[in-house]
């Protein structure tokens, strides 16, 4: 059993069809102080529905990442605070590795990340991302923030942004501390580079950062995002 009561938060957005078997998987953790909080984001399916038999709560949220992990750790419960996306999986060593970070003095930190798909270039795309996090200290949503609940508070929690909330939240949290690296990966969904190409999405990655790190803004990144 965890010695921290831990409080899995995960925005969703018309995930119907896929957060049932999501959800599923993290029913052995709420049998051990893990509490799993939805936060829907304006679903027209049937996600809170579905989903209403596998999680301790499920609020309301204006849409948007940001707003809605926001809203998860405003009513969240535990110490630790796991920022979990619907298309990734978490390892089996998971409560383990959040019982060790809490003996820790780090405050925060993140898992590798392994792309679901079978191509060779998946393995390569998480190596990179694996290896860029290590060095510059920056995580992403996709690799399971977590976070200890005053430290969030401390750091000013998620900026309201659209884009780059978990980027922005990293440099945040890196003032105070630098992050706790988990090599066990998070498995998470590669369906975007599958649907628009593997090439064309690493492009577009690598330069939505380069111009945030350049102070373009979100509301523009956004565009381009989903253009």
């Amino acid at each position: 059993m965890t010695e921290t009561l831990i409080s899995i938060v995960v925005p969703v957005l018309n995930e119907e069809a896929t957060i049932a078997s999501f959800l599923r998987l993290l029913q052995p953790l709420r049998d051990k102080q893990v509490e799993v909080i939805l936060v829907d984001g304006g679903s027209q399916d049937q996600t809170k529905k579905v989903a209403e038999p596998y999680c301790d709560r499920i609020i309301d949220s204006d849409k948007g990442r940001a707003r809605q992990q926001n809203a998860g750790a405003e009513v969240a419960s535990g110490d630790l605070l796991v920022f979990l996306h619907a298309d990734t999986l978490l390892p089996v060593s998971f409560l383990d590795v959040l019982n060790r970070f809490e003996k820790t003095g780090y405050q925060w930190g993140r898992f590798n990340v392994s792309l679901s798909g079978s191509k060779w270039m998946f393995s390569v795309i998480s190596f990179m991302i694996n290896w860029r996090s290590r060095i510059s200290g920056i995580a992403t949503g996709d690799q399971a923030i977590f976070v200890r609940r005053s430290t969030f508070h401390l750091a000013g929690r998620f900026t309201d942004i659209p884009l780059m909330e978990d980027v922005d939240l990293s440099r945040k949290l890196l003032r105070i501390s630098k992050p706790f690296c988990v090599r066990d990966p998070v498995i998470t969904s590669s369906r975007r580079w599958e649907v628009h190409g593997t090439w064309r999405t690493i492009f577009l990655m690598w330069k939505l950062r380069w111009k945030f790190a350049r102070g373009v803004s979100p509301e523009v990144l956004v565009k381009e995002y989903y253009g």
